[in-house]
């Protein structure tokens, strides 16, 4: 029933290919990503089985994108519809995962139901081959009792090697399961972490904020609840030795351009030796530092500029990419 489930999702798949098998590289950075990341989910045949609507979503906005650039309407849109392609396709490939996980399991409680079953069979074939035999004996004994002694011996060898097998396809079943456990335990794991991280869903991905609370007025050493933030996010990042970070430091609009771009960029390398200092390779954590140039509410307030005070932790997807501003 589970193959049934799927197959209308295989047709979209089909047309899916259909419509974006001629699509020619765009000459724009952000596009191009947006083309490997489609490109390269489709080229997954668990993704264009199991997760084709999310596929066909990415294909959708990744078709609007090229529109957009073909017709000149500006590096912005453009850009903006690459990222959601790119952003869709990597769904499409962890929709794809959890599902490929989910039939994991699926078919092992099968493949239990199965043993148990060849297993009763073969009690049952044993027990009237055992009838069967002593019929045999009772008609033979009297003319031929070691040929009916030897006999007994063979079969005797032969159910011990059918109970060996039914031990060994029971262990096989075992750890099966066991696996699929596993994998269904990393997988809830993953998303309780970020959970605890407060990690949140935005256009450029997974960001983790540490608020302005977390840094002394106007340094960037992190105080000790900033510090268990990064020591969270330090674990989780040694756990997952795919995922990159991006580390993005904002300011208010208070104080001289230059102080703001300095302050933002030693807030941001703050947290980067912070995380080295946790284990987590160097070549894994950028820095960028933007001063007062991303506001995310106003600066006529004091509560505006607190909320501007902050630095901003972009995870990247499976595959270590980060979109950029």
């Amino acid at each position: 029933m589970k193959k049934n489930l799927y197959l209308p999702l295989t047709l979209i798949a089909v047309s899916i290919l259909s419509a974006c098998g001629t699509t020619s590289a765009p000459q724009n950075a952000a596009l191009n990503a947006a083309h490997e990341s489609y490109n390269s989910a489709r080229a997954n045949p668990e993704v264009v089985s199991l997760a084709a609507l999310e596929l066909k979503e990415a294909g959708d906005t990744l078709t609007r994108a090229d529109a957009a650039f073909s017709k000149g309407q500006g590096t912005d849109a453009v850009n903006h519809l690459a990222y959601i392609a790119n952003q869709q396709a990597g769904i499409a490939q962890a929709t794809a995962s959890r599902k490929t996980a989910e039939l994991a399991v699926t078919n092992a409680s099968a493949k239990r139901t199965e043993v148990r079953l060849e297993a009763r069979t073969a009690e049952a074939d044993a027990a009237k081959q055992q009838v069967a035999t002593a019929k045999e004996k009772a008609k033979l004994q009297a003319a031929d009792l070691a040929t009916a002694d030897e006999k007994a011996k063979l079969q005797a060898a032969d159910l011990a090697t059918a109970d060996e097998k039914a031990k060994l396809q029971a262990a096989d079943l075992a750890a099966a399961d066991a696996q699929a456990q596993r994998n269904r335990a990393l997988i809830e794991q993953q998303e309780q972490q970020l959970k605890e991280l407060n990690a949140q869903k935005t256009e450029r991905g997974l960001v983790i904020t540490l608020g302005d609370v977390l840094f002394n007025t106007n340094k960037a050493q992190l105080k000790s609840g900033g510090m268990h933030n990064v020591q969270k996010l330090a674990d989780f990042l040694n756990q997952y030795p795919k995922h990159n970070v991006l580390v993005e430091g904002h300011t208010d609009s208070t104080g001289s351009d230059s102080y703001n771009l300095e302050l933002s960029d030693r807030r941001a390398n703050a947290v980067r030796t912070a995380l080295i200092d946790k284990g987590v390779n160097g070549n894994r954590v950028a820095t960028r530092g933007y001063g007062e140039a991303y506001p995310v509410a106003g600066n006529d307030t004091v509560t505006g500029r607190q909320l501007n005070r902050r630095v901003e932790i972009i995870l990247s997807d499976n595959n270590g990419n980060i979109i950029q501003r």
